[in-house]
């Protein structure tokens, strides 16, 4: 059970985990503060959520597209 939760947790999406390393606040404070703002608006975080996803990788790629290929 801890190897899947590792999986999801760094490989699916990883937002809650980027923003608590770039903030410096623990990821399972941040997941929580998520579940209950989800609850309260009734769902409208999961588009931010989804957006930042979207950045995050989208960022990642660009990243390894700028690596150069001769050092590895």
């Amino acid at each position: 059970m801890e190897k899947f939760r590792e999986i999801v947790e760094f490989n699916v999406f990883g937002v809650c985990t980027v923003i608590g390393e770039k903030i410096g606040i623990a990821s399972s404070k941040i997941r929580t503060w998520f579940i209950y703002a989800t609850f309260l608006t009734m769902g409208s975080p999961i588009i931010v959520y989804m957006i930042l996803a979207f950045w995050i990788n989208l960022k990642n790629y660009i990243s390894i597209g700028k690596r150069n290929p001769l050092e590895y």
